[in-house]
């Protein structure tokens, strides 16, 4: 064959970080705080609704394209419950298969070959993969240690006149950064006097510990130009039933549904209503599983600095930036491939979250991450075993 079989639009992508690096933790038996998924089930309610609805019959065929009509209502509740926020369940919320897809779908729908699309980095791997099967072009505003703010001039800068889409995450992933209300209202500004689309990714929106989760769709001007994404993995603590959604206006859901209808057309027939179970949970459910996940930060936390680490304690998610360099190590790719064998532990490095350009290169370099979504007892043991790093 005369040319590469891969699409070159993906050329470099290859196999993600997360896949390589669990299968590193099961050939090795190290303990896995490289992927980001818990090691505990969600509520056994939730659980069992699952179990009820497979046994009822009801909800083994096809769901609606858009989604079973009662979760998008519960969608449409938790946003009014939480925000404020009121969208229309029939036309305004689509359930997509978790929020990869949701993005996915987004990104494919609104974005044409050339647009530019500006995000902040690092990035879950799938930004990058997604804006490359659309054809638009990628620029990277670097957030920078310690993690503490946005950089809105380099913002600014990177809005051109090509640029279609902002691509937000808050809190984000892998840096923990929470953005602030200014700095949202800032972005807003900008959006609104370029005439910017923007995808928020707000699947960690319950798992914040300093300061507030403020949705950007709730700022003037922005709710109908937002589209905005969450899922129920992250915050049920089942993230392999891959249950997400979009909230958007009429128009903007419509074009996602477009794409959406072409990749999984449904998906998790029997977990729809069990999702809808979920988001309806009582306030104290919300308000346990943000200080268990609090709780769970400062143990590992702890233990990293014990371990020599620089650590920047996020203020959301379930992750933790760590820099290398105290170690005397300088790249983070070869050192996570080194750590099962060093003490038994498996992390991810982030280098592979930035654009491969020399300064963004840089910066990501020397920072691995680490996921504290695990029990008590396996964080203090892969605290014991980093320490013998030091």
């Amino acid at each position: 064959m005369g040319r590469p079989l891969l699409n070159r639009r993906l050329d470099g992508l290859g196999t993600t970080i997360f896949a390589e690096m669990s299968a590193l933790a099961a050939a090795t038996g190290a303990i896995n705080l490289g992927q980001g998924f818990p090691d505990t089930d969600g509520p056994d309610e939730v659980r069992e609704a699952v179990v009820a609805a497979l046994r009822d019959g009801a909800h083994n065929q096809y769901p609606p394209g858009p989604g079973l009509p009662d979760l998008r209502l519960a969608v449409a509740e938790h946003r009014q419950r939480f925000y404020g926020q009121t969208f229309d369940p029939d036309t305004e919320v689509l359930i997509t298969t978790g929020a990869t897809e949701a993005i996915a779908a987004a990104v494919l729908a609104l974005v044409e070959p050339g647009d530019e699309v500006v995000a902040l980095e690092p990035f879950y791997d799938s930004y990058a993969a997604c804006i490359a099967m659309a054809g638009g072009v990628r620029v990277g505003v670097p957030l920078r240690p310690p993690f503490d703010g946005l950089d809105l001039d380099a913002l600014r800068a990177a809005i051109t006149p090509r640029t279609r889409l902002l691509m937000l995450n808050s809190p984000h992933n892998p840096t923990g950064t929470v953005l602030t209300r200014e700095e949202l209202a800032a972005i807003a500004e900008l959006a609104v006097a370029h005439d910017l689309l923007v995808i928020t990714d707000e699947v960690y929106e319950h798992l914040v510990f300093d300061g507030e989760h403020i949705p950007l769709a709730t700022l003037p001007g922005m709710r109908e130009r937002t589209v905005t994404i969450s899922s129920a993995g992250k915050t049920f603590s089942f993230t392999g039933w891959k249950i997400g959604w979009v909230c958007a206006t009429p128009e903007l859901v419509a074009a996602v549904r477009t794409t959406k209808q072409f990749l999984t057309y449904v998906s998790g027939g029997p977990f729809q209503p069990a999702v809808a179970h979920a988001l309806r949970l009582p306030d104290s459910y919300y308000a346990e599983f943000r200080a268990d996940m609090h709780a769970k930060r400062d143990v590992l936390v702890g233990g990293l600095e014990a371990a020599g680490l620089t650590v920047y304690r996020p203020r959301g998610t379930y992750f933790i930036t760590t820099d290398i360099t105290p170690l005397g190590f300088a790249d983070g790719l070869d050192f996570c491939r080194r750590l099962p064998e060093l003490c038994g532990v498996v992390a991810v490095p982030e280098k592979v979250f930035f654009d491969d350009t020399p300064e963004s290169q840089a910066i990501g370099r020397p920072l691995v991450r680490f996921a504290f979504c695990k029990k008590v007892e396996v964080l203090e043991e892969a605290a014991s075993r980093l320490a013998t790093l030091r």
